[in-house]
């Protein structure tokens, strides 16, 4: 899956301190400390050897040795001051602050390693502040009923199984009896990782679709998480479907789980997206549907051509149109 600028960016920050302390570090070990791929390390390393101050000059641009790099040895010789320490102002101490207060609300969905970092750093964070974290409060909002969040921290903090009703992409309502894992927020959501016995598998909730949860007398079973469990991936037997969109699009690609994207000569790109819910599908090319140029396989097409026409035809009467009918008939090229 094509990653976040945003992740890119942390990553190569983090590189060149990394690299400031190691010298002539092979670009294979600087993968393995990454978790990339060595051509990934290659990427980046180009992209920060043109990156650098105001003026970008060459002696204003992060530099790397160019015979260590033409070896598979990365040698970094100006960091153009990006390893200093930082000095925090007060309105981003008080930012920073905030921001670990309100991981407090998933203290019961963590680990004591996890407890203990986040309560050190923000002992460190409010002592450097003073003053001007004394009156930040904090409440990190985790969009679900208040009975649904008591009953999920219940069951991660006491280590019991959970009785969930949920309403999936396609409003439909399913009970499940899941081992609660872990709590966590992304993309501005709050989801439950729990262990669904029925499927026997690990599974996502998110926090705002679980409609009821009870916390039952079994308790839960331990199971193992991988490393990257928090980021999402999309089930691999979900069918494939490839979009083309316009340029303009391209936050498409940072906003959902994509399996591969392919730059096009006329500045449009292709996306490969796993679906496992169609409604999930129908609402994103919508959302986008502007700039759709082309859907494969072409029964999808056909099937959010449909969806188009029939939110069409629910607006014809507000919109004042003459001939709701004649909406709803329209062609997937008119629509």
């Amino acid at each position: 899956m094509p990653e976040r600028a945003s992740d890119r960016l942390v990553r190569m920050l983090g590189m060149i301190a990394y690299l400031q302390r190691h010298e002539d570090v092979r670009v294979e070990d600087v993968a393995a400390q990454f978790g990339v791929t060595p051509e990934q390390v290659m990427a980046d390393v180009d992209t920060l050897w043109v990156t650098g101050t105001p003026g970008y000059l060459p002696d204003d641009l992060i530099d790397f040795d160019a015979a260590s790099y033409e070896q598979g040895v990365v040698r970094l010789t100006e960091g153009r001051g990006v390893t200093r320490p930082l000095r925090l102002g007060p309105r981003e101490a008080v930012a920073l602050v905030a921001a670990l207060r309100a991981l407090a609300a998933l203290r019961p969905a963590l680990d004591a390693e996890r407890v203990a970092v986040l309560d050190s750093a923000l002992a460190k964070v409010q002592a450097a502040a003073g003053d001007a974290a004394a009156g930040v409060d904090v409440e990190l909002q985790v969009n679900a009923p208040p009975e649904v969040v008591a009953a999920v921290g219940a069951g991660l903090a006491e280590r019991r199984r959970l009785l969930l009703r949920y309403v999936d992409a396609s409003d439909v309502v399913t009970e499940r009896e899941v081992d609660p894992l872990r709590l966590v927020t992304q993309d501005e959501r709050s989801y439950l990782i729990a262990w669904a016995l029925e499927a026997d598998a690990e599974r996502r909730f998110r926090m705002d679709r679980i409609v009821a949860a009870t916390v039952l007398d079994a308790p839960a079973d331990e199971h193992a998480l991988p490393a990257d469990a928090e980021d999402f991936s999309p089930d691999a037997s979900g069918d494939l479907v490839t979009v083309r969109l316009a340029g303009r699009a391209r936050w498409v690609v940072e906003s959902v789980p994509v399996e591969a994207t392919r730059e096009l000569a006329d500045g449009s790109f292709e996306v490969d997206l796993r679906v496992v819910q169609p409604a999930w599908l129908r609402h994103l090319l919508l959302q986008v549907a502007d700039e759709v140029r082309d859907v494969r396989p072409a029964h999808v097409a056909r099937e959010v051509a449909e969806a188009a026409r029939a939110a069409l035809a629910a607006y014809a009467p507000l919109l004042g149109a003459p001939n709701p009918d004649a909406v709803a008939s329209a062609t997937p090229q008119e629509a």
